[in-house]
């Protein structure tokens, strides 16, 4: 008998009946892509979300709750309790064929263009590890899971595999296979995992909206629970894409304004109304059956909100434009340009270890446990779920399962504080090759992983937005917490990247020593002459290219020249581009000439990291003559070329 099933097997065998009646019921509801300012108890002046706003008025609402950048870490968090390090799910790849055993997670080579050896994720969730659903189950609890999984594509590795009595979910996707409308097993043209495009899910009346039947399942699931504890693990699809979407809702909020300027998009805000009527319908159904006292609810969203998706110009969305046109034709006619949500006060979003990708909403309600209508500024997060259940209803910590997280017991009771000196967010990935965050107190540290990549300090107290990098005039303070990130390490055993040794630097570290600073001419000749760049046109749209940039946008540009003046121009693709947009990207300037020096600035409203730019220049008639080029941008440090030598 393995380990696992000897401790469910226990577990069973010490449980009585009479104590089983009294364990309260537990609901998970877990929101796609929701960002900490995507309802009206957080901030939202824009989307409607009444009933999770109602719920808020008898819960404890948490202000620094954090997830995973991405969604599947977040997932195994909750499911094993361990930091995404240690049980290894490191990006959003649990739709993924799982890899082969005796797999190698650490590549001992890559390719001459890639500057770091990164850790690969695992593509499911461990059937080894004892799962929350698990140990619930083997307390008494009946157990349900209703929608995305991502821990796992193939039966061996789903939810009914890791302690839930029913299940109903899709293959599982990162989104709906099938769209968010009945028939759900029509899979989109082209897609990889037709095979395997429906897990446990079956259809419903035709037009049906996958978010609603959710919701029917969930009550289902309630009434069929009644006479004993149970556990419902709620993990919405909304608002995730492929962003399907009641036009009749999106309708009335196209004419809705946000007074504070911010979130606009209708589909985001109709999603968000279904999402809160499916928390809506099992808030009512525990009302209904008499078993809201004794339920103990969480609301929590799996990552930051989404400021990426749908964005023209990006490689994504060009090719969704080629194999989806009525899908993204929908969402230009409602939504336009806008990314699905805004996350402002908070930097950036999803994927990205900036606030507005890893702070989101929580809350937890039980009555006569937490007070009602509270809020904590504790520092919490995903990690955190598993064992505090447990307290919460008196169970022990499995002894085989190791557990990063702490019980918030003592917050949620009024007991007591966290004994927590820092909280972690660990993601190996771009931009700047990953890297791995720590939250204590007021001060956050950015590590990043890429080879001489700066340190970035904020006092997020003041500094909610991480708009000012404190770290070269705090370096104790940096010091500090570079600790506790080593410790981290240590403990989790957490790989990060290292250098590639068979790595071909083509970097803008490197690019001093490449021929013009790394300014490559196209269209035209270029010299360095007397301090400066002489740049002599040959056609008709003379150019000088450069990559292999990392700037986080927005971004400016000055740049001194003298010699011939007119029209000229810049051009740029960020990072998740894959090749220059046909339309869009570009910023039109005028050089003003002379025989001296003239500067000016052009503003480049870049979204997401500058890769390459292509700097048009009116050398056709007579040459222009370059001073100096400086990029600023939010990179700690401006990049400078004086074509000094």
């Amino acid at each position: 008998m393995t380990v696992k099933l000897f401790f469910c097997a226990l577990l069973i065998a010490i449980s009585t009946t009479p104590a089983l009646a009294a364990k309260p019921n537990v609901v998970l509801f877990l929101v796609d892509d929701m960002g900490w300012m995507d309802c009206g108890v957080y901030g939202s002046k824009y989307y409607e979300t009444p009933n999770i706003d109602r719920f808020a008025t008898r819960a404890m609402r948490f202000t620094n709750a954090y997830a995973d950048p991405l969604c599947s870490p977040t997932r195994g968090s909750i499911m094993s309790g361990k930091h995404p390090a240690r049980h290894g799910i490191l990006t959003a790849s649990g739709h993924q064929p799982p890899q082969e055993a005796g797999h190698l997670f650490f590549p001992e080579t890559a390719p001459p263009t890639k500057p770091m050896l990164t850790p690969e994720s695992k593509n499911y969730l461990e059937p080894s590890e004892i799962t929350l659903a698990e140990t619930l189950k083997a307390a008494g609890y009946r157990t349900a899971h209703i929608g995305k999984w991502h821990l796992g594509l193939v039966p061996p590795y789903r939810p009914e595999q890791q302690g839930f009595d029913v299940a109903f979910h899709c293959a599982p996707d990162p989104g709906p296979p099938g769209g968010y409308f009945s028939p759900y097993g029509v899979v989109p043209e082209g897609r990889p995992t037709a095979k395997n495009k429906v897990g446990t899910i079956t259809d419903g009346p035709d037009g049906e909206y996958i978010v609603d039947r959710q919701g029917i399942e969930a009550v289902k699931f309630i009434r069929e629970s009644k006479g004993g504890p149970f556990f419902l693990n709620l993990w919405c699809y909304g608002i995730h894409g492929p962003w399907g979407h009641k036009p009749e809702y999106t309708a009335e909020f196209a004419k809705k304004k946000d007074p504070r300027g911010l979130q606009a998009n209708p589909i985001m805000a109709s999603m968000l109304r279904s999402v809160d009527e499916c928390f809506g319908r099992i808030l009512d159904e525990l009302d209904q059956q008499g078993l809201t006292d004794n339920t103990l609810i969480i609301f929590y969203s799996d990552n930051g909100g989404n400021t990426h998706s749908n964005v023209p110009g990006t490689a994504k969305t060009e090719a969704a434009e080629k194999n989806k046109g009525d899908a993204l034709a929908d969402w230009r006619k409602w939504a336009g340009d806008l990314p699905p949500t805004n996350n402002a006060p908070l930097r950036e979003g999803k994927g990205t270890l900036y606030e507005g990708g890893t702070r989101v909403p929580m809350m937890w309600s039980w009555a006569n446990q937490i007070k009602p209508a509270t809020v904590s500024d504790a520092i919490v997060g995903h990690i955190d779920i598993y064992p505090t259940v447990l307290d919460l209803l008196g169970l022990q910590k499995p002894a085989e399962q190791v557990i990063d997280g702490i019980s918030i017991a003592p917050v949620l009771t009024g007991k007591g504080e966290l004994p927590r000196k820092a909280f972690f967010n660990y993601f190996p990935y771009r931009p700047n090759e990953g890297g791995v965050t720590v939250r204590s107190g007021d001060f956050k540290l950015i590590r990043w992983f890429g080879p001489g990549v700066p340190r970035e300090l904020y006092n997020l107290r003041d500094d909610i937005g991480e708009t000012t990098n404190l770290a070269e005039q705090m370096p104790d303070k940096v010091a500090e917490l570079d600790a506790l990130i080593d410790g981290f390490q240590a403990d989790t055993g957490a790989r990060f990247p290292i250098p590639n040794p068979a790595y071909k630097p083509r970097g803008p570290a490197q690019q001093a020593e490449r021929p013009l600073g790394g300014w490559v001419p196209k269209g035209c000749t270029a010299e360095l002459k007397d301090g400066a760049l002489i740049v002599t046109g040959e056609n008709r749209s003379p150019f000088l290219g450069l990559t292999a940039l990392k700037h986080p946008g927005p971004v400016s540009m000055e740049i001194a020249a003298s010699g011939a003046a007119g029209p000229a121009r810049i051009q740029w693709r960020t990072a998740d581009q894959e090749t220059f947009p046909e339309a869009g990207q570009i910023v039109e300037f005028t050089l003003p000439g002379g025989s001296t020096p003239s500067t000016v600035t052009v503003e480049l409203p870049v979204k997401g990291s500058l890769l390459h730019l292509r700097l048009y220049l009116p050398a056709q008639q007579a040459p222009v003559t370059l001073d100096r080029i400086t990029i600023r941008s939010r990179a700690p440090q401006p990049q400078i070329w004086n074509f000094d030598k």
